[in-house]
């Protein structure tokens, strides 16, 4: 039986999201991140729960096509494993 998945949960802080398009634009740009499997965005801040694949340095190189910089990052390990 192969070992279940860790969950992380990444918080973002983003600076330059003026406004709801911006919201979009780093929805979008996280879509193309391998292991993301939610993600939560709002003016400021992305929530985004993951397998481990998606690495601080993937987020923040996504953020950055979408035209925004990180300015903080915290990633916590699950709880529980996702079955």
């Amino acid at each position: 039986m192969p070992s279940p998945a860790r969950r992380y949960v990444t918080t973002l802080t983003i600076a330059g999201m003026p406004a709801v398009h911006a919201v979009r634009a780093v929805f979008t740009a996280l879509a193309a991140v391998d292991g993301i499997t939610s993600a939560d965005v709002e003016l400021g801040r992305a929530v985004i729960e993951h397998d481990g694949r998606a690495t601080d340095e993937a987020l923040r190189d996504a953020i950055a096509v979408a035209g925004f910089e990180v300015t903080a990052v915290r990633t916590e390990r699950g709880g529980l494993p996702v079955v």
